[in-house]
């Protein structure tokens, strides 16, 4: 979630105005010796500053227990069933990351081994993906902040590739475009958007949720810079057939006598396919396969926010995109969007990897894969729902359905009903040209137990069963209570609007959609 500047205040109502400065009574300056209880103090019994920084200062106790009273409000990040985000870490990890918060790990020259835990990180990725620039030589590629910001630089890099070529031969850099399916995570769109590169998107239909690759490449021409498979789908888990495409694209770039490279977004796959499916050929085993992202803090297993962007060799990434500085203390290459930020997270992943290695990560991922093939069973066991994702690890460890047929209510006053009992279940409709379909999509993480699926697989059966009991009016009226009394800031809520509304409400604020990721 975003807050922008134009966000719906708290109280819907204008602030009131600047007051004069507050003067602290002897009773109130007493109370920061810590003697007077958390809940004793006057801080207790004001509203916390919402519009302005207070005048005086707040002893550390209790402006701790103040905002962690608040953020008790939020949801348990365990059973959130909507992210693919990291919720658990070994203590030991805790520690090295509170140790490191402070560690500007863009200087160099200050911490060269808090740097050089990051290209090892690289080394072991780029292996992992079969770079072919791995043995002796250090892999070509940056940590990031997500996934996000790489997609950012690995389209940057093709569409700088792209210019370079068509100057060379005196042709013209107007109108470049790049291939992708419709499902694809909205940093895509963003990307395309920000860096004015035209989208042209493969459209999802009911026999296929994903990109089709012959359809792909039915779309390239000359000013194609690129085209982006998807490793693991962010609505359904599917892993597109890079193989097949890299194969076609390959024909086409013969017959056309185009230089097209392939972009794998394996933001949740690439630590999934490697530990459960070695033998699927989707990394840099392709020719075609120029770049490649991963976030460390989805199935890498670490807290946000961590991503890699991993290079084939030097060819991919043009050196007009690489800067130079000097003013840390020594001469550093930099190729990312943002500049100073914590080693915690690249710390933490390094940690991970020494601490897991290649059997702990597949013990981990087969683990959640029998959880999720489990839960997927389970559910349409029930009768009441028809299966989207995949089983036995031919997509991500997660369960995607959506109702068989039509009743009173739908997915979204599903994930509603099962809110009441804590668990966050994301109801949404799928990619355009099929976004009439209503959906649901719960993700196994690390810390999802069989136990505890059982345990939501009877609050499914028991939040069905208590649906079942209203009728349309009924529905309506809980709909319409929702949508007036939930917290603004939370959009789940939202979502129990109707999709009529939730994509006109989408395309008031200047989206095509809305979007869970």
């Amino acid at each position: 979630m975003v807050l922008l500047n134009f966000q719906v205040r708290e109280d819907d109502q204008t602030p009131p105005p600047p007051q004069e400065a507050e003067t602290m009574s002897q009773d109130q300056q007493f109370e920061y010796s810590n003697a007077i209880p958390v809940y004793g103090s006057h801080w207790s019994s004001k509203n916390l500053p919402k519009y302005e920084m207070p005048s005086f200062e707040m002893p550390p106790t209790v402006c701790y227990r103040m905002i962690k009273d608040e953020l008790a409000l939020d949801g348990n990040p365990a059973l959130n069933l909507a992210s693919f985000v990291t919720t658990y870490m070994d203590e030991e990890a805790n520690h090295l990351m509170a140790e490191t918060a402070a560690v500007n790990i863009i200087d160099i020259e200050m911490y060269p081994q808090a740097a050089a835990l990051g290209g090892r990180c690289l080394n072991m990725l780029a292996n992992l993906f079969h770079s072919p620039t791995t043995g002796d030589y250090s892999a070509l590629g940056t940590s990031t902040i997500g996934s996000s910001e790489a997609v950012v630089l690995a389209v940057l890099a093709m569409k700088r590739k792209w210019q370079e070529r068509r100057r060379e031969k005196g042709l013209s850099t107007d109108k470049p475009n790049l291939v992708l399916g419709a499902n694809c995570q909205v940093c895509w769109k963003k990307s395309l958007l920000y860096l004015e590169i035209e989208p042209r998107e493969i459209s999802v239909t009911q026999e296929c949720l994903y990109m089709d690759s012959a359809k792909a490449v039915e779309e390239v021409d000359e000013n194609t810079i690129g085209v982006a498979a998807i490793l693991g789908s962010t609505y359904t888990g599917h892993y597109e057939d890079v193989k097949t495409l890299n194969k076609l694209l390959d024909q086409v770039c013969k017959e056309k006598d185009l230089d097209i490279g392939i972009h794998v977004d394996a933001a949740s796959g690439g630590f999934v396919a490697p530990f459960i499916k070695p033998d699927l050929e989707w990394d840099f085993r392709l020719s075609r396969v120029v770049s490649i992202n991963v976030s460390g803090h989805k199935y890498g297993m670490v807290y946000p926010g961590i991503g890699w962007c991993i290079w084939r060799n030097t060819e991919c990434l043009p050196k007009s995109l690489v800067f130079y500085v000097n003013y840390l203390g020594s001469d550093q290459a930099s190729f990312t969007m943002n500049f100073s930020k914590s080693a915690a997270p690249v710390v933490a992943q390094y940690y991970m990897f020494l601490r897991l290695g290649h059997a702990g990560y597949r013990r981990i991922i087969q683990n959640l894969v029998h959880i999720a093939d489990h839960l997927a069973k389970k559910i349409v066991g029930t009768g009441r729902f028809a299966l989207l994702s995949e089983t036995e690890g031919r997509g991500l460890p997660l369960v995607a359905f959506r109702l068989k047929t039509k009743q009173p209510f739908d997915e979204f006053d599903l994930a509603s009903k099962l809110r009441e009992r804590g668990w966050i279940v994301p109801a949404y409709t799928m990619a355009p040209a099929l976004d009439h379909m209503k959906m649901l999509r719960i993700v196994i993480r690390e810390d999802m137990s069989l136990d505890r699926v059982d345990i939501l697989i009877h609050d499914i059966e028991a939040a069905l069963a208590a649906l079942d009991l209203f009728d349309e009016n009924m529905l309506n009226k809980a709909r319409e209570h929702i949508q007036k009394y939930s917290h603004k800031s939370i959009g789940g809520h939202k979502a129990a609007a109707s999709p009529e509304k939730m994509k006109h409400d989408a395309q008031t604020h200047g989206f095509s959609r809305t979007h869970v990721c």
